[in-house]
């Protein structure tokens, strides 16, 4: 079993990093990306010869933007216009830039900060069992019968 690697890096070292990895003969796996209170975390994660390895960048919650790697991996223009549309962060320079239209949502950027319920709130643990945000109530008038 080939053990991963995860190298935390700054979002200017991205570029370099991943133009390290291509020159390495590493191929593009996936670029993940999670919602984390005030922050977005992407992953991106390559294999060489059975041996993962992970760049790991926060971008901050509010107006995210990267710079597209599009150049150095075409394939990466799925998972930027897909981060796009559903986080909201802005890649700059993709190759193919579907300018939001990749996904259709009934919600733009929905798991924008912004768009979570709960983004400000501290979520529940999930060693608790409970759901980690609880739907909004419906609002009420006042009035009674």
């Amino acid at each position: 079993m080939s053990q991963e690697q995860i190298e935390l890096i700054t979002i200017d070292a991205l570029l370099e990093k991943v133009r390290t990895k291509k020159d390495q003969g590493c191929r593009l796996v996936q670029i993940s990306a999670t919602q984390l209170p005030g922050q977005i975390e992407l992953t991106y994660s390559f294999d060489l010869n059975s041996q993962l390895a992970n760049l790991r960048l926060s971008l901050p919650g509010e107006e995210p933007h990267l710079p597209s790697i599009s150049s150095i991996y075409l394939c990466s223009i799925l998972y930027e216009n897909e981060i796009h549309d559903l986080f909201g962060v802005q890649v700059a320079g993709m190759a193919v830039d579907f300018k939001g239209n990749f996904y259709k949502t009934a919600i733009k950027f929905p798991f924008a900060s912004a768009k979570l319920p709960c983004a400000s709130s501290a979520a529940t643990p999930a060693s608790s069992g409970a759901a980690p945000c609880a739907p909004t109530p419906p609002a009420t008038t006042g009035a009674t019968k």
